[in-house]
């Protein structure tokens, strides 16, 4: 089975539909898949429901798909750094679930998993625990939450090989191996892709079973934010 496709279009193509609940992996700027991201606006699908630590910001990453009104509902834990993303919410435009960060981490792996739900202290007493199931453990009220399971993953890695085994770079892995697992179809994009049998099997941060598809790529890898401090005067 192939698993290589020549660009990011073409690893996205026959799985696209509109209305479809996308996760994908990043933290902030880092490790976003910015090239399947940039073919599924290419591509047109709307409706889309995202599930993603954050939005990207105004004009990169997942914040395109803002700005061309594709996504319906965010499922994310941080909006931040996105002023569209905010206009959008407090306008009523679109849709938003919001999950603590490891929670939404959680869903995701239990969605990988197998696990249809599972209980979390987090959020309970606040608006998230709002509408949810609540049961006491021990003396202790918990709340239910339940795992994602994604038409599509999309994920970005470091290197890869032809079966689609995975190696992500330093904090770049983040929400990646979560957000790979609980999507029915994976498709990543990697800045390499080495020969089958040359990465270390203990150094395999994702089994190829996960992954569908696969595109190597150029990644601009763009800083959220800089800071530095003036030069000093001798």
């Amino acid at each position: 089975m192939n698993k290589v496709y020549p660009d990011a279009g073409a690893a996205l193509e026959g799985v696209l539909k509109d209305g479809m609940l996308i996760a994908s992996g990043g933290f902030g700027l880092c490790g976003i898949p910015e090239l399947l991201i940039a073919a599924i606006r290419d591509a047109g699908a709307t409706g889309l429901t995202v599930a993603s630590n954050n939005a990207g910001v105004d004009g990169f990453g997942l914040g395109q798909l803002l700005e061309t009104r594709q996504v319906k509902k965010m499922i994310s834990s941080y909006v931040g750094e996105n002023a569209e993303f905010m206009r959008q919410y407090l306008a009523g435009e679109l849709e938003l679930e919001f999950n603590p960060q490891g929670t939404l981490a959680e869903r995701m792996r239990a969605g990988g998993a197998g696990i249809p739900g599972f209980y979390t202290r987090t959020g309970v007493g606040t608006v998230i625990a709002e509408g949810k199931e609540h049961h006491d453990f021990d003396g202790e009220t918990y709340i239910l939450e339940r795992g994602i399971v994604a038409d599509l993953a999309i994920v970005k890695a470091w290197k890869a090989d032809p079966s689609g085994n995975l190696v992500f770079r330093k904090t770049a892995r983040n929400f990646n191996v979560p957000a790979a697992t609980c999507g029915r179809i994976c498709v990543a994009e990697v800045e390499e892709i080495v020969p089958l049998g040359s990465l270390d099997p203990d150094g395999i941060h994702l089994p190829g079973i996960y992954v569908h598809r696969i595109v190597q790529g150029r990644h601009e890898k763009r800083i959220e934010q800089r800071t530095v401090r003036k030069k000093e005067t001798v």
